[in-house]
Formats: structure tokens, C-alpha cells, sequence
């Protein structure tokens, strides 16, 4: 078997589920397709999440520095974003299981390999470590830019438009859900036994997620013998939906209205990888925490940033009826202003909770509304991956700039000064980054809010 002919689409089976059973069946695969697609990405999540908690005990070890961090933080994203452009068009043809399962195999033998290499640091010449440590990272941005395509795509392919929303929201848990559990166990085990078993557990958690998918996660309902989904749901096949994928998607490509959205989700993922790459270190450096009530803090808003997700839908649908732009302008002033807050006036450990909490919240919904609905609303079923590639290159080409320029902005603005016992102290100035992560959250949803409408009205004009 070659390996284009493993990992294509599958063909419809031969032996079809008797009609008494098919509701059934559709139903019961359906599910475990969602949510076996769902677990999955959540721990594809611990495998990135790694490099991000780890960053105070690799610098205070004087493993790698801030600047080095950033770049290799940076090699992850721009390999990611290419990734995920490209892999977008790919898994449009391709069997989500097969594709999904290998993309979380090989990030957890990264993570295997980086610990590996901690173990025997001392073995290393640090330039060395630095080196290996960014091209594995890259290794893993292109891993990882198997995962979020090929969940997306099983909702197109097993659920009916009216229910796409609802499910998307759920699906877009999924990363937080993974935040949630990579600050408190892996910021357990790293403050326990070091960062180097930190990355042995994310390697474990990788490699239970690829046997996971393999077993609950289907390709098509018409390769388990049932019909099409939207014979399955009564929809009515439109010319667009007869059209051959690669038409669509150069129309996608084509489409102004899919770069604005991969504009404004630029914007939205620097601030949004601002505070999940950084916020770690900037709760230790500037506001005095230990590793564990910084992870905690953080762990603790992922709960809100849930929420935000699981009610975006909703909140769109129903409360909105449809409309895009009132739930991302409301979440967009939210989020600004709680991050301005959490970063400018600070606080006791209950308020800094309450800060990062209304940001995961604000930043939940929005994340949802412009980095996918708006999105998937304006081009064919058929294309969704293509969209969500174009959306996914411009976000993190601008979060591994966001890595870059963070982490030079903080380390030159970090001075040594001697403390009354003649040692040295590091004095962190965020200053100057804040205000960088910030003005993104301000862009990030004024570019959508004053241009949807005239985009979505060219999109209804064909």
C-alpha cells in the first residue's frame, strides 16, 4: 500500500447497514467521532504546552534564555502555520483518522526526545541543546498542524449545517480543555521532578491520544456503509455542494472575506499565545508567584475560557440569530480591557484570577466567533479545510512573530542588579511588551466588525 493510497479519503464500503439500523448507527459513530476527535485534540495541546510552562526553570537553570526561548517558540509557529495552510487543502482528501492519529503520534516522540535530551543536558554543549531544541520544536509545529483540520472536517462530514455551530463550539473546547490539565499537571510534575519528566508526561499523554483516535474516530458515514450526511439530515445537495473540491477551493482562495477573518485572527493569536506562551513567566517575574500559583492562575481561567467557547455558539445562534458581529465586538471590549487590566494594575492572586478569567472568557467566545464560524459560514462545506488553512498560516505566522519580538522585548528590557546578599536578580520590565500584546487585542476584533458586512453581502452575491 502506498502512502497516498493510505492516508486518501475512503471509499464508500460495499456491505451497506440495513435500513432498521441506520438511524442508529449514524448516531452512535457520530458520537464517538466527535468526541473521540475532541479528547484527541485536547491532548494534542499537552504536547504544545510543554515548552511554554517549562520557560522560568530553563532560563533560572540557565539551559536557554528568554531570547532563545522565543525564537524556538517562534521555529514551532512559522513551521505551524505553513503546516497548517498546506495541511488544510491536504486533509480535504484525506482519511481524518489516519491523518489525525499519525500528526499526535509524532508530536509525543518529540516531546520523548526533548526530555531525553534534558536528561542528559549536562552531556550537551548549550548551543547544541538550543539548536536540537529548536528544530524539534519546529518538528513538532508540523506534527501538530495535523490535528485542527482533520476535527473540523469530521463535523462537515458527519453533522448537518443546523447543527455545525453547536458542535463546533464543543470541538473548540478542545484546546483549553488541554491548557487546563498542561498547567496543572505538567506545572505539578515539572515543580516536582523537574522539566524533563514535565516532558516524558505530555509524550504519554500524545501517545494515548493516537491510540484513542484510531479507535473511536470514523472517516465517513460512507464507509461504514450508510448513507451521506446530507441524506442523513434531509438536506438538499446544491449546485456548490456538486462542484469538485479544487474549484472550490481556489474560489476560497479567491475569497476577500477569508483573508480579512485570517487578518484579524493574526491579531487575535498574538494576544492569545501572548499570555498562554508568556503569562507563566510574567505572574513568577512581575507579580511575584511561584510556579504553582502561576499555573494554577492560569489553569483556573481555562474553565472561563471554556465557557466563552461552549457559549459562543449559542450566544450567535440564538441570542444573535445569526449575527457574527455583536458577540465578537462584546467579547472583543472584553477582552481588551480585562487583559489591559491583568497586565497594568495587578493585584492579589484572587484578583489576578478574576483578571485572566474575564480575558479566557472574552477571548473563548471570541476565538470561536472570528477564528472559525465567520470563516466556515462564508465557503462551501467541501472547502472548510481550505479556510481554515488560509486562517491558520496568517494566525500563527503572526504568533511566532508574537514569540519573537515578546521574547526580545522582555529580555532587553531585563536588567541584573545585585541584591543585599552580593547575588545577582534578574528585574523584569513588561512594559513595553504589554502594550504590544494589548493594541493586538484592540485589532483583532475591530478588522471584523467593520468589514463583515460588506463581505458577507459580496459572499451572498456569489
Amino acid at each position: 500500500m502506498s502512502l497516498f493510497s493510505f492516508y486518501r479519503i475512503s471509499k464508500p464500503s460495499a456491505e451497506k447497514v440495513p435500513e432498521e439500523k441506520v438511524a442508529s448507527t449514524y448516531k452512535s459513530l457520530r458520537n464517538k467521532t466527535f468526541w473521540g476527535a475532541t479528547v484527541a485534540y485536547s491532548l494534542y495541546y499537552i504536547c504544545r504546552m510543554s515548552v511554554s510552562i517549562f520557560k522560568q526553570p530553563l532560563i533560572d537553570g540557565d539551559v536557554l534564555t528568554a531570547g532563545q526561548l522565543g525564537l524556538i517558540g517562534s521555529s514551532f509557529m512559522f513551521v505551524y502555520a505553513i503546516g497548517k495552510f498546506l495541511n488544510g487543502f491536504i486533509a480535504d482528501y484525506c482519511n481524518i483518522r489516519r491523518f489525525m492519529a499519525t500528526g499526535l503520534f509524532v508530536s509525543a516522540l518529540v516531546n520523548l526526545i526533548m526530555a531525553a535530551l534534558g536528561i542528559f543536558q549536562n552531556m550537551i554543549p548549550s548551543m547544541l541543546i538550543f539548536i536540537l531544541f529548536a528544530i524539534l520544536w519546529g518538528m513538532n509545529g508540523l506534527s501538530q498542524s495535523m490535528g485542527s483540520a482533520p476535527g473540523v472536517i469530521s463535523l462537515s462530514r458527519w453533522f448537518p449545517l443546523s447543527k455545525r455551530g453547536s458542535y463546533y463550539s464543543l470541538f473548540s473546547t478542545s484546546p483549553d480543555i488541554g491548557k487546563f490539565f498542561s498547567y496543572l499537571i505538567l506545572g505539578w510534575i515539572c515543580g516536582a521532578a523537574g522539566w524533563q519528566f514535565g516532558f516524558l508526561a505530555a509524550s504519554a499523554a500524545g501517545l494515548l491520544g493516537a491510540g484513542f483516535i484510531l479507535l473511536t474516530v470514523s472517516d465517513t458515514p460512507e464507509s461504514k456503509g450508510l448513507p451521506s450526511v446530507q441524506e442523513l439530515s434531509g438536506e438538499s445537495l446544491t449546485k456548490v455542494d456538486k462542484k469538485p473540491t479544487k474549484e472550490l477551493q481556489k474560489f476560497v482562495l479567491r475569497h476577500p472575506g477569508v483573508w480579512v477573518i485570517a487578518l484579524s485572527s493574526a491579531f487575535l493569536y498574538i494576544t492569545k499565545n501572548a499570555v498562554d506562551g508568556w503569562g507563566v513567566l510574567f505572574l513568577q517575574e512581575a507579580r511575584g508567584f511561584d510556579m504553582s500559583e502561576a499555573t494554577r492562575i492560569l489553569a483556573y481561567s481555562v474553565g472561563f475560557s471554556i465557557a466563552g467557547t461552549v457559549s459562543a455558539g449559542w450566544l450567535s445562534d440564538r441570542v444573535f440569530r445569526g449575527d457574527r458581529i455583536k458577540p465578537a465586538l462584546i467579547s472583543g471590549i472584553m477582552c481588551a480591557v480585562s487583559l489591559a487590566l491583568f497586565l497594568f494594575v495587578g493585584g492579589s492572586y484572587l484578583m489576578n484570577i478574576v483578571y485572566v478569567s474575564m480575558f479566557s472568557f472574552s477571548m473563548g467566545v471570541l476565538y470561536c466567533v472570528v477564528a472559525g464560524l465567520m470563516a466556515v459560514d462564508i465557503v462551501p462545506r467541501k472547502a472548510t479545510g481550505a479556510a481554515l488553512g488560509i486562517v491558520g498560516i496568517s494566525s500563527y505566522v503572526a504568533a511566532g512573530l508574537q514569540d519573537i519580538t515578546s521574547g526580545y522585548l522582555i529580555q532587553y528590557n531585563t536588567v541584573e542588579v545585585l541584591n543585599a546578599a552580593g547575588e545577582v536578580n534578574k528585574v523584569y520590565d513588561f512594559g513595553p511588551v504589554s502594550w504590544f500584546w494589548v493594541v493586538a487585542a484592540v485589532i483583532s476584533f475591530a478588522l471584523p466588525v467593520l468589514n463583515w458586512n460588506k463581505l458577507r453581502t459580496r459572499t451572498l452575491q456569489g
